[in-house]
């Protein structure tokens, strides 16, 4: 088994996340190979690495704020170690401040990795969710959101 493979791409995987949830495109970027495709839910398909990072770029904008963990990875690497696949167990939150909306969820992640001369990188990623719940926020009459790195100004009632 390839110990130092799987801890190059559980990193790998953890960046991915880390840039999707800080909307660090340029850095998301760089986890993919040029043709990777992607599969989130029977909903979203992309195919090339730009296909993926412009989605989210365009729709996860300052207003969606993003939470993903990733857990429980169960990585093969080839014999010969030039790929690799992975199934994670996700849990997400996003909460949609313009439209007072929090979707919370979980899925199982079932990943495709290829050793580059620049270190691994994602071939293919996408997950089947095995739930997904939305609530409105104003049904929440506690809800106060008391930080959000993109706010130009707390929301009005956020105290502050």
């Amino acid at each position: 088994m390839d110990l130092v493979a799987i801890e190059e791409i559980k990193r790998l995987k953890y960046r991915y996340l880390r840039c999707l949830d800080l909307k660090r495109w340029d850095e998301l970027a760089a986890v993919f190979v040029a043709d990777a495709t992607a599969q989130y839910g029977d909903r979203l398909t992309f195919t090339g690495r730009d296909e993926v990072v412009d989605f989210m770029r365009g729709n996860l904008g300052t207003d969606m704020i993003t939470v993903h963990h990733c857990h429980h990875p169960e990585i093969d690497v080839s014999a010969d170690g030039a790929t690799a696949v992975g199934t994670w167990h996700l849990e997400d939150t996003v909460i949609m401040t313009t439209h007072r909306l929090m979707l919370t969820g979980a899925a199982f992640y079932e990943d495709r990795y290829v050793r580059t001369g620049d270190g691994w990188r994602i071939a293919h990623t996408g997950y089947e969710r095995t739930f997904e719940a939305m609530r409105s926020l104003d049904d929440t009459p506690s809800f106060r959101l008391t930080a959000n790195r993109w706010a130009a100004e707390p929301p009005p009632g956020d105290g502050g």
